[in-house]
């Protein structure tokens, strides 16, 4: 599929108001999925911002791709690598939350330190604009500490291993559909890898949409036979 504007916009019109049905949905029929059913809501958002980089990239002024990139990267190193753990925390017996506190707290000190060294350091972040994808490039302060591929995988531990680690079936469903997404990415797309992987993970979060009206239509009550 091409990457642009368009693309964007579209995915976070549909994922926007279905991840908001499913959140309402989940709170109905099994509130422990309410955070996890939180996240195409927040994919969603995240593609609206991708959409406002598009745009701001055909505009006169460059300080506006600089401040949309900046609210999309947020998404990137501080939503997801906090809000994956969290949201799986809930659905794990009480033996293994800590495990999940302690994924989210590594989350947001790795994403913190990548994250809030732009807004000290001009130029940091650039956005590239390629033919049909977005690249954002940048200097991450964990260079001088270790290799660049060392601390994307460790970004992915904290991503993709609450899900696929889970006791909870539809958690790991959706981290085999988050590491396939990466998979891909890593072959095909890893001139733009970040737009790419985030978009393809908004993609897969439509199965949480599906799941959790599934899991309420289990849920319901049979219907009594007539007398």
């Amino acid at each position: 599929m091409c990457f642009s504007a368009e693309a964007s916009f579209t995915a976070a019109a549909l994922l926007i108001p279905l991840g908001g049905l499913a959140v309402v949905r989940a709170a109905k029929v099994a509130p422990k999925y309410t955070p996890l059913c939180a996240l195409p809501l927040l994919f969603g958002l995240q593609q609206a911002m991708e959409g406002m980089v598009w745009v701001a990239g055909g505009g006169p002024d460059a300080a506006w791709v600089e401040r949309f990139s900046l609210a999309y990267m947020f998404f990137s190193w501080i939503a997801w690598p906090v809000w994956v753990p969290v949201s799986v925390y809930f659905l794990e017996p009480p033996k293994r939350r800590p495990l999940y506190l302690a994924l989210a707290v590594g989350g947001a000190m790795l994403g913190g330190l990548q994250y809030i060294p732009y807004f000290a350091h001009e130029g940091w972040l650039t956005t590239n604009f390629l033919r049909y994808a977005i690249s954002y490039n940048d200097t991450q302060l964990l260079d001088a500490l270790m290799t660049r591929d060392a601390t994307y995988l460790l970004y992915l531990v904290f991503i993709i291993m609450p899900l696929v680690i889970s006791s909870d079936r539809s958690a790991r469903i959706f981290g085999a559909l988050v590491t396939l997404t990466l998979a891909i990415t890593y072959f095909f797309f890893s001139f733009a890898y970040i737009s790419v992987f985030c978009m393809g993970g908004a993609i897969m979060s439509f199965y949480l949409v599906w799941m959790i009206f599934r899991k309420g239509v289990d849920a319901a009550p049979p219907v009594a036979a007539p007398a």
